[in-house]
């Protein structure tokens, strides 16, 4: 770690600068010696560079949806080239160019801060070995090496022995203590960070092995957090936690007002946009506007959330105009009940039991109207007089109903051949 972190010993000099800066103005608020004021010198220096780092935000959240509704193009290229590996990679190129999607844009914020990171992480463990650096002089070196944050110096690590904690003014179980308890923190903040995306801002019709990766992710970043956190100062660990609670704060300020097309988030996005328009009859606020105006605008393609959506508005006599706006609209409400009429109502499935039962009851009825039919017409044969029936010529009907039981044709026979007589 400190090898890697020698590679960056060209941005220690601004990086210490800033904490200094910093220092002076909590230095006069908790005293410059106090754990406070080092501590949040080296908070704010997170919140500096991540404000600084908001358009690459805002750009990894562009790039990371693009990649989600390529997944399957994607795929479909792997498949038809997976001969052509050379072909494969040119096509998945033209894509990316046609869609303006960088793969790396997903990357870029991690790779910005980690400069930073190694930066402070130099930084302090020149101060855990008495060592002056860029802007830090030596009466600045002293008042770092007595500061403390819950009895464990700001250059402390879970890892180190007695006699270093010792040659810092503290103990070795404080140490570890305050070092578990942020390793830990530092890890769920990752792990709920993550989640939240996977579990809120996905669309969900979308199965690509994309999502998988990221699931896999989930539960990867917070072990490897916390394996390489016991080698972290204690100033790293403030710094690495203040990050990871700014992400998910972050995220979660752009779940609920940009999620996802598609995912739940998108619901719940949607179903306030409709509340609020139902107390007040309008959009209120540019950003709704701007959601609503790009789901008009998308027409037939608009996912089932987006129906939804306009059925909602439908239902309130409100029709979705272009500009993001809503206005009254007789036509928007006959739609609405038109397409509730016309939904299809699947029929309810029936036990088995009942089943039986309607059959048994059908099969009676069947056996009972049969039986009233027959008696029905043998009443009529008997009613009819006797003289109605035609009198049959030549043999009695005897002969002619054992024929007809024979299988032979009733009326007269054709003559036989004098030969086979």
């Amino acid at each position: 770690m400190d090898t890697i972190a020698s590679l960056f010993s060209f941005i220690t000099t601004p990086v210490s600068w800033v904490i200094v800066q910093f220092h002076k103005v909590y230095g006069a608020l908790f005293g410059d010696d106090s754990g406070w004021a080092w501590g949040l010198s080296i908070v704010s220096l997170v919140v500096l560079i991540r404000i600084c780092l908001i358009p690459l935000f805002v750009k990894q959240i562009k790039s990371t949806r693009n990649m989600q509704v390529l997944q399957p193009k994607m795929k479909a290229i792997q498949e038809r080239y997976k001969n052509d590996k050379q072909r494969q990679s040119e096509e998945m190129m033209k894509l990316y160019k046609e869609t303006g999607t960088n793969p790396l844009s997903s990357c870029l914020p991690i790779l910005a801060q980690s400069p930073f990171f190694f930066a402070l992480y130099h930084v302090l463990s020149s101060i855990a070995s008495g060592k002056k650096i860029g802007a830090i002089n030596q009466d600045l070196l002293d008042s770092a090496r007595q500061a403390h944050i819950f009895g464990a110096p700001l250059a402390a690590k879970f890892t180190d022995s007695v006699e270093k904690v010792t040659s810092l003014d503290a103990s070795l179980m404080d140490v570890r203590i305050v070092t578990a308890i942020m390793i830990v923190l530092m890890s769920a903040s990752q792990f709920f960070t993550q989640r939240q995306l996977m579990t809120k801002n996905v669309d969900l019709t979308v199965k690509t092995p994309y999502m998988q990766q990221q699931k896999m992710l989930m539960y990867i970043f917070p072990v490897i957090f916390a394996v390489m956190g016991i080698n972290f100062p204690v100033g790293v660990l403030v710094y690495w936690l203040t990050t990871n609670v700014w992400t998910m704060g972050q995220q979660m300020y752009v779940i609920n007002q940009n999620p996802t097309p598609g995912s739940k988030a998108q619901d719940a996005y949607l179903q306030r946009v409709l509340k609020s328009v139902t107390a007040h009859e309008q959009v209120r606020g540019r950003t709704r506007r701007n959601t609503v105006k790009a789901i008009v605008a998308k027409g037939p393609d608009r996912n089932d959330i987006e129906r939804k959506f306009i059925t909602g508005l439908g239902k309130l006599g409100l029709a979705a105009q272009e500009d993001g706006t809503v206005q009254k609209s007789e036509t928007a409400v006959a739609d609405a009940e038109g397409s509730q009429t016309h939904k299809r109502q699947q029929p309810k499935r029936q036990t088995k039991a009942k089943r039986q039962t309607t059959g048994a009851t059908a099969g009676g009825a069947k056996e009972t109207e049969s039986s009233d039919t027959g008696s029905k017409t043998s009443l009529e044969k008997q009613d009819a007089p006797q003289d109605d029936k035609p009198k049959s010529a030549g043999k009695p009907a005897s002969g002619s109903s054992r024929q007809a039981k024979s299988g032979q044709r009733k009326g007269p026979q054709r003559p036989k051949h004098p030969s086979k007589k």
